[in-house]
């Protein structure tokens, strides 16, 4: 699966940014969608991720209550809706897929197996 990550940008603390990644194909139910970001100097850490069948989220305690994922079935896109960023939330944000029939791989720990390109979001104080 390609994906193609977007929506990064320059926001002032407080704003909000909603970034895009759209699949090349049409995502298989069993597929699990992720976020990732990676900051200056940091290692790449988890976000958030979603169940494509089920729709059920999971989020990293830094971004609960902020961060929103959702998927289009029809576009083949997922979404985090980003609001009330922080200078800290400032880092390239990529998007991941790994298929899980299961259904029970942690999102958080799997390794993803597709990575789209990442985009910059820069959240200024």
């Amino acid at each position: 699966v390609q994906l193609q990550a977007s929506g990064g940008g320059l926001v002032q603390a407080g704003g909000s940014l909603r970034l895009s990644c759209a699949a090349s194909e049409r995502t298989f139910t069993s597929y699990i969608m992720g976020w990732f970001r990676q900051a200056p100097g940091k290692e790449r850490e988890f976000v958030a991720a979603i169940r494509w069948s089920r729709g059920s989220t999971f989020y990293a305690d830094s971004v609960k209550g902020r961060f929103t994922i959702s998927r289009d079935n029809a576009k083949n896109t997922v979404y985090l809706q980003m609001n009330s960023l922080r200078p800290e939330d400032t880092a390239v944000y990529y998007c991941a897929a790994r298929n899980d029939p299961s259904g029970r791989l942690n999102p958080a720990l799997v390794r993803y197996d597709d990575w789209g390109q990442g985009t910059l979001v820069t959240v200024s104080s």
